[in-house]
C-alpha cells in the first residue's frame, strides 16, 4: 500500500506571525528563536510529538469503532502500513516544525508471529526512521515498548505471574531500547501500564514488586552496558488498566526507586492527567519530583474535570501551565527531558488537519504559559512572598535546627523560657492567588 500523495492540507510549516495573526495556523506565542533566560523558546519547551495518539489511534471509544479511517489502517500487508504511516509520521513533524518525536515500538512496526520477526520488523522501520531523520530537523526524546496492549501482558509484564512472559518483556525492551539508542533517543521510558492488579485475592504484593524492581534493575544495567547516556523515565499512574497500579504517583515512585536503589539512572515523566487521577494537581506533582531530585520530562496533556479517565486532551490551560513551568524555570527547566503531546484529538475531529490545529494550539498555550511563569521569575512574583515567608528558617536559630546542633531538650528548654510566645502570620493564599492572575 503506497502512503496518499498528500494527507494533509497544510504544506508549509507553521510559523509564529504573532499574537493578532489572522491567519488560522499560525503560532500566536511560540516564537522558537525568542530568548528567554539565555536560552531560547524551542531549547526550553523542547516539544515532541507523540506517534501513538497522532498516528495509531483509530478515534473508537469503548461503545464504537474508528472514526479517522486513516489509510495505513485499512488492511494490506503490516509493513507497507507501516512505512505508509512513517511518511505521514515525518510530514506532521515537518509542518509542525517540532524538534522531537516519541514511540513505542508497536506504533512504529507491526508484532510479528515471533519476537524475533517483531525485533526484525522494528529494526526495518528504525532504518527508515534513520533515513528521514538524516535530511529533517526533528530528533527522538524518547523510544520505549508496549507491554500492556497484547494479550500476553493482561497479568502484567515484569509483575507476571509467569517468569516467561518476564522473559519475553525483556526481549521486547532490549529491542526497543537498542533502536532508541541507535536513533539517538535523549531518555528511555517505562510505562507500567499492566504493572499492578485487579483484587488482592491473586496477588502476591511484595512478590510483584520485587520482580519489578529487578526488572528495572536489568534495564539500567543494559543501558549502561550499550552505552545509553540518557536517563530511564517510569510514568507515575494510578489506575487505568489496572484498577491499582504500583507507579500510582510521584511520591510513591520515589519509595520504589529509593527501596530498590534505582534513583540515580531512573527518572520520572509526570502526566497532568494521571496526577488528576491519583487526586493530586499537576502542579503537586511537578513541585514534588522537583523536590525529590526525580524529575525528568513531561507528557503534556490535561484530563476533563466531569470525567474520571484518562482523556488525553491537548493542553490548553494557560494558568495550570504557567505554575508547573514557573516551577520547572525555578529548578532550572529540562535537561533530557521536553513536552511530549500524550494527547488524542476528539473522536470526531475527523479531518487531518485537526491533528495540525490541535498541536499548534497546545503549542501556543504552553508558549504563552512559559512566558508567563518567565516573567513572574524575573519579577520575584512568587518567589519573594516564599523567601519572606520562611526566613525564619535562614536565621541562626533555624540554621542550628537543621544543622543538628539543637537538641529536642534545647528546643523545649527555649521554648518555656519567660516571655516565648510566637504568633502565626497570614499565608495570604487571595493575595497570591490574584497576585498570579495579574500575570496571566
Amino acid at each position: 500500500m503506497n502512503a496518499p500523495a498528500k494527507f494533509f492540507d497544510a504544506s508549509a510549516p507553521v510559523a509564529f506571525a504573532g499574537k493578532e495573526a489572522g491567519q488560522a495556523l499560525a503560532f500566536r506565542w511560540y516564537d522558537k528563536d525568542r530568548l528567554v533566560h539565555g536560552r531560547r523558546l524551542e531549547d526550553h519547551l523542547r516539544f515532541a510529538v507523540c506517534y501513538w495518539h497522532s498516528l495509531c489511534w483509530p478515534g473508537g471509544d469503548p461503545f464504537g469503532g474508528e472514526t479517522f479511517l486513516r489509510p495505513w489502517h485499512q488492511g494490506g500487508d503490516a509493513m507497507a502500513q507501516a512505512r505508509a504511516k512513517a511518511d505521514v509520521a515525518f510530514e506532521l513533524f515537518r509542518v509542525l516544525d517540532v524538534p522531537f518525536f516519541t514511540f513505542h515500538d508497536v506504533d512504529a512496526a507491526p508484532e510479528g508471529a515471533s519476537l524475533a520477526e517483531s525485533v526484525a520488523n522494528l529494526n526495518a522501520i528504525a532504518d527508515l526512521f534513520e533515513q528521514k531523520m538524516a535530511s529533517s530537523k526533528v530528533r527522538l526524546l524518547w523510544g520505549t515498548a508496549n507491554l500492556f496492549t497484547h494479550r500476553r501482558y493482561m497479568a502484567g509484564a515484569a509483575t507476571n505471574p509467569d517468569p516467561d512472559i518476564f522473559t519475553y518483556a525483556a526481549g521486547q525492551v532490549r529491542a526497543a531500547l537498542e533502536v532508541t539508542h541507535r536513533l539517538g533517543g535523549q531518555n528511555y521510558v517505562l510505562w507500567g501500564g499492566r504493572e499492578g492488579y485487579e483484587t488482592l485475592l491473586n496477588t502476591d504484593l511484595k512478590r510483584e514488586l520485587d520482580q519489578l524492581g529487578r526488572f528495572i534493575s536489568l534495564v539500567v544495567e543494559h543501558k549502561h552496558k550499550m552505552g545509553f547516556k540518557g536517563p530511564i523515565l517510569i510514568e507515575p499512574k494510578p489506575k487505568e488498566p489496572t484498577k491499582h497500579q504500583y507507579d500510582f504517583d510521584v511520591a510513591t515512585c520515589y519509595g520504589f526507586l529509593e527501596r530498590y536503589d534505582l534513583l540515580n539512572d531512573v527518572k520520572l515523566n509526570i502526566e497532568q492527567n494521571h496526577a488528576i487521577l491519583a487526586g493530586h494537581s499537576f502542579h503537586h506533582e511537578v513541585a514534588l519530583a522537583e523536590a525529590l531530585g526525580v524529575f525528568g520530562s513531561l507528557d503534556i496533556n490535561r484530563g476533563d474535570d466531569l470525567l474520571g479517565w484518562d482523556t488525553d486532551q491537548f493542553a490548553m490551560n494557560v494558568p495550570e501551565l504557567a505554575l508547573v513551568f514557573h516551577e520547572m524555570l525555578n529548578r532550572g527547566g529540562f535537561t533530557s527531558g521536553g513536552l511530549n503531546f500524550d494527547a488524542k484529538i476528539r473522536r470526531q475531529s475527523i479531518d487531518p488537519d485537526d491533528l495540525i490545529h490541535a498541536h499548534v494550539g497546545s503549542m501556543d498555550a504552553c508558549a504563552r504559559a512559559f512566558l508567563v511563569a518567565a516573567d513572574m521569575v524575573d519579577a520575584g512574583a512568587l518567589t519573594a512572598p516564599l523567601t519572606e515567608r520562611y526566613q525564619g528558617w535562614a536565621g541562626p536559630e533555624g540554621r542550628a535546627i537543621l544543622g543538628g546542633q539543637r537538641s529536642l531538650a534545647d528546643l523545649a528548654d527555649r521554648a518555656l523560657q519567660p516571655g516565648f510566645d510566637p504568633q502565626p502570620r497570614s499565608g495570604r493564599q487571595e493575595y497570591l492567588e490574584s497576585l498570579v492572575n495579574r500575570y496571566v
